[in-house]
């Protein structure tokens, strides 16, 4: 009887696939999770990422507004800027959307996250700005989690785990 293959979410950029039980045993939680609640990091992955993607698109609707509240901001090359959000929010969120390289993904919508706070919302004796701020955050916070745990079950990166080595 061969040992069930499990997916070991904890090194490397897809998991590794495995029939070595030691981050079962290390981690008996997140093997029953993930396991029982397959689609619980797509939903939350899809909900992290609504909110990137409309961001981008009404980027996309309104270029010139978007690249005169980056310039606004004192930030230098609001092209580029401009260009790196689309890239990241629609680019980014897509790809966060199908699992696929989702913990180097998360982690540079991260960091962007944390730089669009510090960057647009720093005015924190302003109510409006701190809740801003502290949406960024939090959002960071959650991005952090994939970081941290990977795309889960329902997702390309545990699809690629799963299956033989592909040269591309």
């Amino acid at each position: 009887m061969s040992t069930p293959l499990h997916v070991n979410v904890g090194h490397g950029e897809q998991g590794s696939a495995t029939s070595d039980s030691s981050d079962q045993k290390a981690h008996p939680e997140r093997s029953t999770t993930l396991r029982n609640n397959p689609y619980v990091g797509a939903v939350g992955r899809l909900l992290i990422v609504v909110l990137f993607l409309i961001s981008g698109l009404g980027k996309i609707g309104a270029p010139a507004q978007t690249m005169g509240y980056i310039a606004s901001a004192g930030l230098p090359f609001p092209l580029l800027a401009y260009l790196v959000a689309i890239v990241i929010e629609i680019g980014g969120g897509i790809l966060l959307i199908l699992g696929y390289r989702s913990r180097m993904v998360a982690r540079a919508m991260a960091v962007y996250t944390v730089i669009a706070a510090l960057s647009f919302h720093r005015d924190l004796a302003d109510p409006n700005a701190m809740a801003h701020f502290l949406k960024n955050i939090s959002i960071t916070g959650g991005l952090l989690q994939i970081v941290a745990l990977g795309a889960g079950t329902f997702s390309v990166d545990s699809r690629l785990a799963k299956s033989p080595a592909t040269n591309w």
